[in-house]
């Protein structure tokens, strides 16, 4: 009789360590600022992941945060009090590298590909060539954010690969709406910006203010400039949660392509942005450099140079290797 009841009670326990776990009903997402995370903020206002997850059968809360730089967002990823953020291809890239093997960082799907420009005051600048330590240039994260990337490969070009950090001391940490006003005010020095929409629009009205080059001048042409990560780890344990933030990214995109003069409008209201008009946001992301779109681009481009530099180890043999299968089969690069 106890034999039976210990066989039982082993059964009933397998049964138990067998059963699959429950996805997680609350997740985490982080963003920056600009018109470029306006797929973030349909998410948001519409509730379209819970609306997606409850599709699936699970009553989802998401907690939107606003961060500074994509630093906030790696170190909330490794820590696992962020779910899903949205960054730089540098940080998708050094991320992936890093933790391979562990919690294993990858991107679920492009963003937003547009270019960032380098605003400058500085009437003495005919080139990046030209900057010295009179230059001080905000960035969103000093090393690692995309236009600290786009510096460096930059330097690169012009002074050899040996001398790629050259423009590094340059730089400093600043969110784009602070670093809009630092070179409005010449705060601390700051006499330049790469920047994106619409802080740049806004920018280019200063007395002085004009664009030096663009990522796409240093790139060769569109490319990503945010694209969504999570971890290996998350990916696997909810893979319905994660199918649904990814349904709703798509319907996000989809909304914005549709309507794009809705879409301007429902940025300025949701940013509360008064600085800038309806038919400003409306060219901004009508222009045929500006995209919403799932598709990478220009991403395994930047990590080559990331790997030819030292920044990564082992580079990816494609662009695929640092994105999750579930959008595997459309355009990308």
């Amino acid at each position: 009789m106890r034999m039976r009841t210990i066989a039982a009670a082993a059964l009933l326990l397998g049964a138990a360590t067998s059963a699959p776990r429950a996805e997680v009903a609350e997740v985490t997402i982080a963003q920056q600022f600009g018109v470029a995370f306006l797929p973030f903020m349909l998410m948001e206002r519409d509730s379209l992941v819970e609306k997606h997850a409850k599709a699936a059968g699970i009553e989802l809360k998401t907690n939107w945060q606003k961060v500074a730089g994509p630093s906030v967002i790696n170190d909330g990823l490794l820590s696992g009090t962020v779910h899903f953020g949205a960054v730089g291809a540098p940080s998708l890239i050094t991320l992936w590298s890093k933790t391979k093997g562990n919690v294993g960082v990858k991107g679920m799907a492009a963003m937003t590909s547009y270019p960032l420009y380098f605003v400058t005051r500085n009437p003495d600048l005919k080139s990046l060539k030209d900057l010295s330590d009179k230059d001080k240039i905000a960035v969103p994260s000093v090393k690692i954010s995309t236009q600290a990337l786009m510096l460096q490969m930059a330097a690169a070009d012009l002074f050899g690969q040996g001398q790629y950090q050259k423009f590094d001391e340059f730089t400093v940490s600043l969110a784009h709406p602070d670093a809009m006003v630092a070179l409005m005010n010449n705060t601390g020095g700051v006499n330049a910006h790469f920047a994106t929409s619409p802080f740049y629009e806004q920018e280019m009205k200063l007395p002085g203010g004009r664009v030096l080059t663009t990522s796409y001048d240093i790139l060769g042409g569109r490319a990503s400039a945010l694209v969504i990560i999570t971890t290996s780890k998350f990916h696997d344990a909810n893979p319905k949660v994660y199918k649904a933030f990814l349904a709703a990214e798509k319907e996000a995109i989809d909304t914005i392509n549709k309507d794009k003069r809705a879409a301007a409008r429902a940025y300025l209201e949701i940013a509360n942005d008064r600085k800038s008009t309806l038919e400003e946001i409306f060219n901004v992301i009508n222009d045929k450099d500006y995209a919403f779109t799932l598709s990478p681009e220009k991403v395994f481009k930047t990590a080559v140079f990331m790997g030819k530099v030292g920044t990564i180890k082992d580079p990816p043999a494609s662009v695929w290797d640092m994105f999750f299968p579930d959008i595997q089969g459309i355009p990308g690069d």
